[in-house]
């Protein structure tokens, strides 16, 4: 067989590991690629592994070797799949690697913001709970999950995953329908609905089309003003500047993001610059536990050996 030339684009993005690839090959790491070095570093590639460096028509089209891209995440946006498919050059992700790490992400959110964490371990830091004349410091209102309604859009692995958390704690769950769905699915609540009567809402969705602005001015005024909003899927998703100002004037009681509309934020972000004491921001990293990360590198590993072997049968 052939030596298969494997190239990493981003290769800094992933741990440490060695790759047990059972045929022969040979590998070419770049800790990370500009879009313009895309094209020159793949011109020669077999399989191309790329986590977030865009490839795009013309890099297929000018790539006669290339035969797989494997990309260690879900996401393909990245990816012009319609190029791909015209060049007969297949594209592999990992699916579900993540799940319990995301869903455990966004109930850390929903706890930290229902008790005030933020709030409490300011007040302490400032010395209130010493000056205290009880045995403890009561600051801002706390509230139970039991009993909250939680409302979720996006009904794959990970949401089933919060959702299954969820009504441990004793929430009850509504899953969302489309929004401005002219039906509604067995099993979901109309979206407007959702709105409403959540207490909670948390977004697994993909960023497409359809969803970008999921939730802008208007859907946060519909929630109800002691809402929490939590987003640990894409930035798109949420209209930033909207979910400012609903936070700064009380139309929402607090938010937890994991992810903003450009990542990095090199231009800034106004969720960034709000310091909002009722806004929680973690950089894109609720996937990032080392068990799922694990996942991944052991799921890439088999989608290239399994590839390479579907070549050689």
């Amino acid at each position: 067989m052939a030596t298969s030339e494997i190239v990493f684009l981003d290769r800094t993005t992933l741990p440490k590991y060695q790759f047990n690839f059972n045929f022969p090959h040979h590998i070419t790491d770049y800790p990370r690629s500009n879009p313009e070095e895309v094209a020159s570093r793949i011109a020669g590639a077999n399989i191309v592994v790329t986590n977030k460096i865009p490839i795009d028509a013309e890099t297929i089209r000018n790539s006669p070797n290339l035969r797989l891209i494997a990309v260690p995440a879900t996401g393909l946006d990245h990816i012009d799949l319609q190029a791909a498919q015209q060049h007969g050059v297949e594209v592999r992700n990992v699916h579900g690697y993540g799940n319990d790490a995301v869903a455990e992400h966004t109930l850390m959110l929903m706890l930290a913001l229902m008790r005030q964490l933020p709030a409490y371990q300011r007040d302490v830091a400032a010395g209130l709970w010493e000056k205290s004349p009880f045995f403890c410091y009561k600051g801002a209102p706390i509230r139970d999950l039991n009993g909250k309604t939680l409302g979720i859009f996006g009904r794959g692995g990970i949401g089933q995953a919060v959702a299954s958390r969820a009504q441990a704690f004793g929430m009850k769950i509504l899953w969302g329908e489309h929004k401005n769905a002219s039906d509604c699915r067995d099993g979901y609540t109309p979206f407007t609905q959702v709105l409403q009567q959540a207490d909670i809402i948390s977004l697994h969705c993909p960023l497409n089309d359809q969803t970008r602005n999921l939730i802008g001015e208007h859907e946060l005024k519909a929630m109800k003003p002691q809402a929490i909003l939590i987003n640990v899927g894409r930035g798109g998703l949420v209209d930033e500047q909207a979910l400012v100002a609903a936070l700064k004037y009380g139309h929402l009681a607090g938010a937890g993001v994991d992810v903003l509309s450009q990542e990095p934020p090199v231009n800034g972000n106004p969720l960034l610059s709000a310091h909002l004491p009722n806004l929680i921001i973690t950089p894109h990293i609720a996937w990032g536990s080392k068990d799922a990360i694990q996942r991944i590198l052991v799921m890439l590993e088999d989608n290239i050996n399994n590839f390479m072997a579907t070549q050689t049968a």
